[in-house]
C-alpha cells in the first residue's frame, strides 16, 4: 500500500512539474501569436531550471528554420557552451517537424514534452524509431490549450 501511495503521489509531482514548464513554453506561444507568427513556444529545462526560450519567428527573420525549437535549442547550446543537450528537456507547445526532431537527436536531448500531436508534419515520434531509441517523449499535456491558441490564429488569418 505505502509503495502505491508513494508512486502515485510522485506521478502527480512530475505530472505538474511538466504542467508548469508547458505554462511556460505556451507563454513563449503566445508571444509568437502577438507577432502573428504561428504559436508555437518551447523552452529547454537544465536540472530543474529553464535555460533558454524559443517561439517561432519564421515570419519576421524572414528564414524557413527559425522554429521554436530551433530556437531554444541554439540557445540552450550556447549557454551551457555545449552542442549536446543530453541533461535536457525540452517542452514544446506542437510536435516537433522533420528538422526539429533532427537537431533534437543531434544535440542529444533526452527527453522532449510536448503539449499537442501534429498528425500533418509532426515526426518525432517516427524519428525516435529511426533514430534515437533512448529519446523519452511524453505528449498531451495542456493538450488543449496549445490546440485552442492554434485555432484561434488560424481562424484570425482566415478572417
Amino acid at each position: 500500500m505505502n509503495f502505491f501511495y508513494n508512486l502515485t503521489w510522485l506521478m502527480n509531482i512530475l505530472k505538474n512539474n511538466h504542467e508548469y514548464f508547458m505554462k511556460m513554453a505556451l507563454k513563449e506561444a503566445e508571444s509568437a501569436y502577438e507577432e502573428e507568427e504561428i504559436p508555437i513556444g518551447a523552452v529547454v529545462v537544465h536540472n530543474n531550471k529553464v535555460i533558454s526560450k524559443g517561439h517561432n519567428q519564421s515570419q519576421k527573420l524572414n528564414d524557413a528554420t527559425a522554429h521554436a525549437e530551433m530556437i531554444a535549442i541554439t540557445s540552450a547550446q550556447n549557454k551551457l557552451g555545449s552542442k549536446y543537450l543530453n541533461e535536457c528537456e525540452l517542452y514544446v507547445t506542437l510536435e516537433p517537424c522533420m528538422m526539429c526532431s533532427g537537431a533534437i537527436h543531434l544535440s542529444k536531448i533526452k527527453k522532449v514534452v510536448y503539449a499537442l500531436d501534429d498528425k500533418e508534419k509532426g515526426y518525432l515520434r517516427r524519428s525516435k524509431e529511426e533514430l534515437n531509441k533512448k529519446l523519452i517523449i511524453i505528449s498531451n499535456i495542456l493538450e488543449s490549450e496549445s490546440k485552442n491558441l492554434l485555432e484561434s490564429f488560424f481562424f484570425k488569418l482566415r478572417s
